[in-house]
């Protein structure tokens, strides 16, 4: 059986740790956990070292010494996966916003040739839970505004819902990678469609956190909004600039 892990990011998500871990070991496919805390003060990363005595081999922890970001947390998850040779390494929030179970879908997908599976809300209408109406528009809006600038054929190029094998995450230079908040994942999405990676979007249903705190901020997206349009700008007026620094990896 191909190696699996999927890496979910915490800071004081001690509400959902213990169920999002045991969800997942629920589906009995042989993933792996990693948690990549960054040290949460409300006890998040000894909640997974008790955790880690009844699951032993398939959990795993690490903790960051601060918080710097959900890109640099997948980053660091990443690196750590490819150096224990995974196959398919996912990424996933906390908060049950992403069913557990779609875990399996999109490893499939990725069985089945892509490169990089994504749990689109969008690629079939929009399947959105508990959302106001504002966030809604605002979400859906701004995959419109990176589908445009970008020219990416992804319908949710903001998901965080991933599965990627290992292949496609070795031809990205992660040191090159600018963007730490939200905008993170679209450029990931970006540089993999620019390195020729199969993409496929596999609709699922996105339902918001109903414990804990979002870590949504508007410093956030305004990363998103204009580190976008630079990012299109660079990669058609300052091509050295950005194919270099893919071709490093």
């Amino acid at each position: 059986m191909s190696k699996a892990v999927v890496i979910i990011p915490t800071y004081n998500e001690i509400e959902n740790v213990e169920l999002i871990v045991k969800a997942v070991f629920d589906l009995n496919q042989g993933y792996h956990v990693l948690i990549v805390d960054d040290s949460s003060p409300d006890g998040t990363a000894d909640r997974v070292r008790e955790l880690q005595e009844e699951f032993k081999a398939f959990l795993h922890l690490e903790v960051r010494s601060e918080k710097t970001g959900l890109g640099t947390a997948y980053i660091h998850g990443f690196k750590w996966a490819l150096a224990n040779t995974y196959d398919y390494i996912f990424e996933m929030d906390a908060d049950f916003s992403h069913t557990p179970a779609d875990l399996i879908r999109l490893h499939q997908a990725c069985l089945e040739g892509a490169d990089v599976a994504i749990g689109s809300r969008y690629c079939k209408g929009v399947n959105v839970v508990n959302w106001p109406i504002r966030r809604i528009l605002l979400s859906y809006g701004a995959s419109m505004y990176v589908r445009m600038i970008t020219g990416m054929p992804i319908y949710d190029p903001t998901a965080g819902f991933i599965c990627y094998k290992a292949s496609s995450l070795k031809s990205i230079n992660f040191d090159a990678i600018r963007f730490v908040g939200y905008a993170f994942q679209i450029e990931m999405k970006y540089r993999a469609y620019k390195r020729g990676a199969k993409i496929k979007e596999v609709s699922i249903v996105f339902t918001d956190r109903v414990r804990g705190v979002s870590k949504m901020s508007g410093a956030i997206i305004k990363e998103a909004v204009w580190g976008v349009f630079k990012m299109r700008l660079d990669s058609i007026f300052d091509k050295k600039r950005f194919y270099n620094a893919e071709k490093a990896s």
